[in-house]
């Protein structure tokens, strides 16, 4: 099936009245994007961030009579001096298209991460099978990808686990595989308490082995190790909650860090004996041990 796109160029305080107008005119689904190289990598509580400079694009059926919609647009248009482009997208399968960006994620020695379309590259080895949804955690982000090495390195077998603000359950799962006894994981949202169970059936572990919960429902001895792939403004916040279910020796690792943070999440965890931060691009691990 052909379509075309509309990319408009446009400042942040105009994209709610020209996303609206897009959904009027017909528009299948409208993304935003950044229009000027303005990294957003953490928004403050509650708020819904934008570029200032931003594109907007929408989708439409090929059928659709473009000079009547460009026509419809130009109130706003003249309003902010914006550009209007329309595109012909190209007739493909944009399924198996979307499918071949992931590919198996080497993370240490022993585990993969594979979506369920790809033949795991080492059957031996600890394959974790996801595929991306709505759920925060696939492997490809620097955070998780440096959470998932940290797990690979350490001792999991028969050990006890808190996967704090889960997202799809990818650490939670690896701990799993990688030996840990249980895992129990908190998210605040619920599509990701839905993801996390998904996942687990889908590798094969039982139900019993990963509870999941609301902060509100949660309730728990103290653990092994406890994992924490969320923002360094939670992780501050909720540092005496998130130590208080680790054991005296029981190892941490926290991310979602950018490396500008770190020094200001480790001086919240005053019972907490880090080991030295480890990088990826611009975000950093945090692991260590508490102390007896």
């Amino acid at each position: 099936m052909a379509w075309l796109q509309l990319k408009i160029s446009t400042s942040k305080s105009h994209v709610d009245a020209f996303e609206d107008e897009l959904l009027n005119q017909g528009a299948m689904c409208v993304t935003l994007s950044d229009n000027a190289d303005q990294p957003i990598l953490e928004p403050a509580l509650g708020e819904t961030p934008l570029w200032n400079e931003t594109q907007i694009t929408g989708l439409f059926d090929a059928d659709i009579d473009t000079q009547q919609i460009s026509k419809n647009l130009e109130p706003l248009q003249n309003k902010t001096q914006c550009t209007l482009r329309w595109e012909q997208l190209e007739d493909k399968d944009w399924i198996r298209a979307w499918m071949d960006e992931f590919k198996p994620i080497q993370c240490g020695k022993s585990l993969w991460i594979c979506p369920s379309w790809c033949e795991p590259p080492e059957p031996n080895a600890v394959n974790l099978k996801l595929d991306p949804g709505l759920a925060f955690g696939t492997g490809t982000h620097p955070t998780t990808f440096l959470c998932l090495q940290w797990l690979d390195q350490i001792e999991c077998q028969g050990k006890t686990a808190i996967d704090f603000g889960c997202g799809s359950g990818i650490l939670a799962i690896a701990a799993l595989l990688l030996g840990a006894k249980s895992v129990q994981g908190i998210d605040i949202d619920p599509q990701a308490l839905i993801a996390s169970k998904d996942n687990c059936e889908k590798n094969g572990l039982a139900a019993d082995t990963f509870p999941v919960y609301l902060p509100q429902e949660f309730k728990s001895d103290a653990v092994d190790i406890m994992l924490a792939n969320i923002l360094a403004g939670p992780l501050v916040e909720l540092a005496d909650e998130i130590s208080s279910h680790l054991k005296p020796g029981g190892l941490i690792c926290l991310s979602g860090i950018l490396a500008t943070q770190a020094e200001v999440v480790m001086n919240a965890y005053t019972d907490i004996e880090f080991d030295k931060p480890e990088q990826k691009e611009d975000w950093v691990r945090l692991t260590g041990k508490k102390r007896s």
